[in-house]
């Protein structure tokens, strides 16, 4: 399977995980604690590691215990990514949210200048303010009151994005340090159930939400729960795998960062005709022509910064 196969997979599933994420958070959540989902999916990483290492075959060769660590690192990292994200689902909307966190491939270019010694074009620049004016563009176009609360939701994803980042770059550094890739999925999905469950085992206020909303529910959240845990799963491995054999790791985030956003804006239309309880967005004209806006800035933004 080639990387761009394995991107457009990540896309698709990212997308849908994100909508069912909004889904549980307004709906069984109440828009309160639902970083305490952290507790189901922390367990659903460390049960399915093992079967994802017996299916695909994990060969840990000779990596060093160094290599070993920082894969395990990547993953605590991306589990601690959580925490910010889940708060801004608590106060944004999926389409909202899936623009403020096209700010990867930034992070990534500014990450190859500050250890890589690699340099930005003039194009790269006029892209930076291109995708940093999607975001504004939403929070602008709210009421004076609310303009607080969506520029808090832009800063949770933007501390979201720098984890996430994070934890891909160590990723494609360690990767290919003597053990195949799918041992190296299986460090990175041990650490993030493990970071998970810390996270949650710490704040004993979010292990009762979970509780609760998990009576309150009549285990009913089981089942939104498990699929997103399948298809978070299959995102993760898809982005990641992705990076790793991409021609550069810049290139497929870009894509990615491309093609998600437009995704997300025709799921949430096409979900809230279907599924107004499910795609759960507002769909007067001002909403959707300020994330059609919105969306097209950052396309034409991350666009703009592969040019030579």
């Amino acid at each position: 399977m080639n990387w761009l196969t394995l991107v457009a997979i990540n896309v698709l599933a990212d997308s849908t995980r994100i909508f069912i994420d909004n889904y549980n958070s307004d709906y069984y959540f109440k828009c309160k604690g639902a970083v305490s989902q952290k507790l189901f999916y922390g367990y659903a990483y460390l049960l399915f590691a093992p079967l994802v290492a017996l299916v695909f075959g994990a060969d840990f060769g000779t990596a060093a215990i160094s290599t070993i660590i920082l894969l395990f690192l990547a993953g605590f990292i991306s589990g601690i990514a959580g925490i910010p994200y889940y708060r801004a689902l608590e106060i944004e909307n999926s389409t909202s949210l899936g623009i403020f966190i096209q700010f990867a491939p930034i992070l990534y270019l500014i990450l190859g200048w500050f250890l890589l010694n690699e340099t930005f074009s003039p194009f790269q620049l006029i892209a930076f303010a291109i995708i940093i004016a999607a975001p504004l563009t939403i929070v602008f176009s709210a009421r004076k009151k609310s303009r607080h609360i969506k520029m808090k939701a832009v800063l949770f994803a933007l501390i979201y994005v720098v984890f996430y980042v994070l934890s891909s770059f160590i990723f494609v550094k360690e990767s290919g340090n003597g053990l195949n890739m799918t041992a190296a999925l299986v460090l990175v999905m041990v650490g993030k159930g493990i970071s998970n469950l810390i996270i949650i085992y710490s704040r004993p206020k979010w292990r009762k939400r979970f509780y609760h909303v998990l009576e309150s529910s009549k285990l009913k959240i089981i089942k939104p729960l498990l699929l997103n845990s399948i298809i978070g799963i299959i995102a993760d491995l898809c982005y990641r795998l992705a990076l790793a054999s991409a021609p550069a790791v810049a290139l497929a985030s870009a894509i990615s960062d491309t093609a998600e956003p437009i995704v997300i804006f025709f799921m949430g239309i096409l979900f809230t005709l279907i599924s107004p309880k499910f795609g759960r967005e507002k769909l007067d004209k001002k909403t959707v022509l300020v994330h059609l806006v919105a969306t097209i800035l950052v396309v034409t933004g991350v666009l703009v910064m592969q040019i030579p």
